[in-house]
């Protein structure tokens, strides 16, 4: 039967969304976290798994861009925004992405993101500032949705990107770390499976 470890080389997919004051991973404040395990069925076929999210208290002397927030409809005061410090967030995101690589056999996580690479920088950074030692992601390597959507669909954009796919796409959702994680879970899961059922991937016999 095939296994997740097996495919990805150890790695288990995580898809992650952030969203923050801005763009400085080291000055800006991360607000919202959002997490999807990915896994593997019978059929060799990826699934979203167990979803987890966190509203994160802005660190100290965080910086915080109005734009940002407008652009994200984050409202910081909000009765209903019950926010955890980065260290408990974490924690709450890692607990069961660690709890996943140890039952999946994996040996860490690979983050999958659309612009990976800019959600990787901030779990990074807060993990560091946490002080957590035993950060579960892998600290360089990283699934882009944004590039694989490029060569599926010729689409960078995620809205385009989820449309292209036949996702269904609520655009007065986005922009919400939780919606676009469960969204683009989908789409990363979409592309590898249609891969896996044309052909592009022949997995070794």
């Amino acid at each position: 039967m095939p296994t997740i470890k097996d495919r990805f080389r150890g790695f288990l997919p995580v898809v992650v969304d952030v969203e923050t004051g801005g763009f400085n991973n080291q000055t800006d404040a991360l607000l919202e976290i959002a997490a999807v395990i990915i896994e593997m069925n019978d059929e060799g076929l990826l699934i979203p798994g167990e979803t987890v999210n966190a509203y994160v208290t802005p660190f100290e002397g965080s910086n915080i861009d109005p734009k940002a927030l407008e652009v994200t409809g984050i409202d910081l005061n909000h009765p209903l925004r019950v926010s955890q410090e980065e260290n408990a967030a974490l924690g709450k995101i890692f607990t069961p992405i660690r709890k996943a690589i140890k039952d999946s056999s994996c040996t860490r996580a690979i983050l999958v993101g659309h612009n990976a690479h800019f959600d990787l920088g901030f779990v990074h950074a807060a993990a560091d500032r946490a002080g957590i030692k035993r950060n579960p992601f892998h600290p360089f390597s990283c699934f882009d949705t944004a590039t694989l959507s490029a060569l599926a669909f010729g689409q960078t954009v995620l809205a385009r990107a989820i449309n292209a796919a036949g996702i269904k796409w609520e655009s007065e959702q986005a922009h919400s770390a939780l919606y676009d994680t469960e969204k683009t879970a989908e789409l990363f899961c979409h592309i590898y499976n249609h891969a896996h059922h044309t052909g592009m991937y022949m997995p070794k016999t």
